[in-house]
């Protein structure tokens, strides 16, 4: 071992801003909101409404020291006020993007079966704990957050996102929101889509970098869509392999030319790429 090894090691460790396991931290809050939220993540079958106040207590707790870790004991105790308050609200939501995915998906044997097996849902239940600490200005615990639910499911969301009700991400590895995307209610995508940015310069960091996604609109298998310009009309049907970067208006067939006897919805504009 080199001389003077130990002592870089130690002032790089005296040095460092963050606490020690704030991952496990992460990962432990996710868990826990999860097991809250859904018996389908619990190890424990009935319960008691006293228990389940125990249980709020417990998580609250560890809420609280996980921020306390980051910003000060005020802050904390504020924020974990507002991350309690809205678990009923994003049960709802979650409850929704559930019932998305089950109705959306043949192969789907029911609401329970996306919720014990789905990753798209785990991404999509995880995305909304983060993105309450997000809004809220939490340093990193919320990209931890979210990063536990990559690695868990090859799902990459950004717990900056704005993502309406009715979620469905089916099959889902690979899919890609980058931090600014806003995306409307009940909108499905499929494996490999990206909604990302057309360039990535630092200085961008404060600007809307991602895609504006509307109601009701379908991104099927590995399309791109970028550019935080771009908008997707409601009721749009992207297909397959597209690279997007204009806008398009409500009710349009985004494709290939190689697929033009595709149906275009009534009404609507077909585009060929």
């Amino acid at each position: 071992m080199s001389g003077g090894f130990p002592e870089e090691v130690d002032a790089a460790r005296r040095a460092h801003p963050f606490p020690p396991y704030l991952r496990e931290r992460a990962e432990v809050i996710v868990r826990q909101s999860l097991r809250l939220l859904f018996p389908h993540f619990g190890a424990v079958g009935a319960c008691t409404p006293d228990s389940v106040r125990v249980e709020l207590d417990a998580l609250s707790r560890l809420v609280r020291e996980a921020i306390a870790s980051v910003l000060t004991d005020a802050q904390a105790g504020a924020i974990t006020s507002v991350y309690m308050t809205a678990l009923p609200g994003v049960r709802d939501a979650l409850v929704l993007d559930a019932e998305a995915l089950a109705s959306g998906d043949p192969a789907a044997d029911g609401v329970d079966e996306v919720i014990l097996a789905y990753p798209g849902f785990l991404a999509v239940a995880v995305h909304r704990l983060s993105h309450l600490l997000y809004g809220a200005k939490v340093p990193l615990l919320p990209r931890l957050m979210s990063e536990w639910a990559h690695r868990e499911t090859g799902i990459d969301m950004h717990p900056g996102a704005v993502i309406g009700h009715g979620f469905a991400i089916d099959h889902g590895t690979g899919v890609v929101i980058g931090e600014t995307t806003v995306i409307g209610d009940r909108v499905r995508v499929y494996q490999g889509v990206t909604l990302g940015a057309l360039a990535v310069h630092k200085r961008l960091a404060n600007r809307k970098r991602h895609p504006t996604i509307g109601d009701d609109v379908v991104i099927y298998a590995n399309a791109t869509i970028l550019g935080g310009e771009t908008v997707v009309g409601s009721g749009t049907i992207i297909g397959g392999n597209v690279w997007l970067t204009h806008s398009v208006p409500p009710r349009s067939l985004v494709q290939f030319e190689s697929a033009v006897n595709a149906r275009t919805p009534d009404d609507g504009i077909e585009f060929h790429i």
